[in-house]
């Protein structure tokens, strides 16, 4: 384990890390771009362990820091609002997310996120040609077991899609997660995240836009059922199944 990995898991680092980054997106989200909230109501008597947020994904990091604020205000007691940033002086720090290893180490910046709570991930089905050999090589037993313990006593973020593309099929890793871990299963749908931001999520491409979150209440799940059936109640959650897609464009499609 790295130094960085080890230092991430001290609450004060990551404190210091939630009030440098959120002070620093929050005009982004709130200021330049209008935020809308929906569902916090459906965080509120969550515990604070074993949480799962599948969630689509439109950005590397915008996303996730979007998320954090938003956390950060339902501790303060906030309804699907986040207010001036005062919260990030008192930032709820019991959350990590799931991202891929080789985008964490990409750059100083993204390095400087994994202290923020990333849970680094292999991309193994990349150089798997079969849908098997995927499934096998994607559920490597270090990276199940990091977010197992990470599980343990925190909320975790996971984008079941593995990648901004939209309508992308959802990786049946998160199936596994959910199947073995058991954990409270909150959807989450976003918006607009690819109109106002790079791909990376850290400069704007462009003001004014929209960006819009929605928590869905917990999903009822068999945890007893088949992975594909599990996989395909979390896709439809998040609005990413082939229905979805069918249904015609999306202003969320994320395409660019």
């Amino acid at each position: 384990m790295s130094f960085i990995e080890k230092i991430k898991h001290f609450k004060l680092v990551r404190r210091c890390i939630y009030i440098i980054a959120g002070l620093i997106s929050y005009p982004g989200i709130a200021i330049f771009n209008r935020l809308k909230i929906e569902g916090t109501e459906n965080l509120e008597q969550l515990p604070e362990n074993n949480v799962l947020f599948v969630s689509n994904h439109q950005t590397y990091f915008a996303d996730v820091i979007v998320f954090i604020h938003i956390f950060c205000a339902v501790k303060w007691r906030r309804h699907n609002r986040l207010g001036l940033p005062f919260c990030l002086f008192n930032p709820f720090t019991h959350v990590y997310f799931v991202a891929a290893e080789e985008t964490m180490r990409s750059s100083w910046i993204s390095r400087l996120f994994i202290l923020a709570g990333a849970l680094t991930v292999k991309r193994t089905w990349r150089h798997e040609a079969t849908e098997v050999r995927r499934v096998r090589r994607g559920l490597d037993p270090f990276d199940t077991r990091k977010i197992h313990r990470a599980l343990g006593k925190n909320w975790v973020i996971t984008f079941p899609q593995g990648t901004t593309k939209p309508f992308a099929p959802g990786r049946k890793g998160t199936a596994y997660i959910i199947k073995n871990n058991r954990p409270i299963v909150i959807p989450v749908v976003i918006n607009g995240f690819w109109r106002a931001f790079t791909k990376q999520g850290l400069q704007f491409k462009k003001r004014g836009v929209l960006l819009s979150v929605q928590f869905k209440p917990p999903l009822q799940i068999d945890y007893d059922a088949d992975v594909n059936i599990i996989l395909e109640q979390v896709m439809d959650a998040i609005e990413q199944s082939r229905q979805f897609m069918l249904k015609g464009p999306h202003d969320h499609s994320g395409v660019q």
